[in-house]
């Protein structure tokens, strides 16, 4: 984990010390299938099941540092998965710029996503071992993410781990004037400032490749 973590700091995708100190306290090895623990410091994707993968750490430091997700705010992570990236900005949104676990009326809130059931339970079941979820830092649902959670809304920020076609209109409006959402878009990466009341600020990554959003109309939970 700490291998790793040096890894991504050296290559210089990892910047910001909120960011270091979450990648050095939450461990990949503990949101990845058993079969591929050997690998779960290995700077790749790894697949964890039904045509998904966990990403890969150098896309999730870079999309990150783009999010820039700080203590005390509310972000919506779209495509959770097994849970690594949610328990991520858990801690980081649960701690202050020292490291120092926040009073609980200071912590910040994750929602997560994830359209598989089976994902979303292993989701929970990663995640709760941190505790996060017993404490009211992290929510998981599942459903499909193409409208949002506006239970939840207004968020912060917006994370998504899997490419669609364009950035749904409906996170766009549960975003805070002066949020980011940070999306892949095909094999691209945009960053999305919110200006103002449907006023956007662009910015466009090239060069990745992301599993497909899923698009169902059911929701399962």
């Amino acid at each position: 984990m700490k291998g790793l973590t040096e890894e991504l700091v050296s290559d210089g995708v990892l910047k910001t010390p909120r960011l270091i100190e979450a990648f050095l306290h939450i461990d990949r090895a503990d949101f990845v299938p058993k079969d591929e623990k050997e690998h779960a410091y290995r700077n790749t994707p790894l697949p964890i099941g039904y045509g998904q993968t966990i990403s890969q750490p150098w896309t999730v430091a870079f999309m990150l540092e783009l999010l820039l997700p700080m203590p005390g705010e509310k972000i919506l992570d779209i495509g959770s998965g097994s849970g690594w990236q949610t328990a991520l900005l858990a801690h980081i949104v649960s701690h202050d710029d020292f490291g120092n676990e926040l009073p609980k009326e200071k912590c910040g809130h994750i929602v997560g996503i994830e359209l598989v059931p089976e994902l979303a339970q292993l989701g929970r079941k990663n995640i709760f071992s941190y505790n996060f979820i017993k404490k009211g830092i992290v929510e998981i649902h599942c459903l499909n993410a193409e409208g949002g959670f506006p239970q939840g809304a207004p968020y912060d920020k917006i994370i998504a781990a899997a490419a669609g076609e364009k950035v749904p209109e409906a996170w766009k409006n549960e975003l805070k004037n002066g949020g980011v959402i940070v999306a892949p878009i095909k094999s691209k990466i945009v960053q999305l400032l919110k200006e103002g009341d449907n006023v956007f600020a662009k910015d466009e990554f090239e060069g990745f490749a992301f599993v497909p959003f899923i698009e169902n109309d059911d929701e399962n939970s």
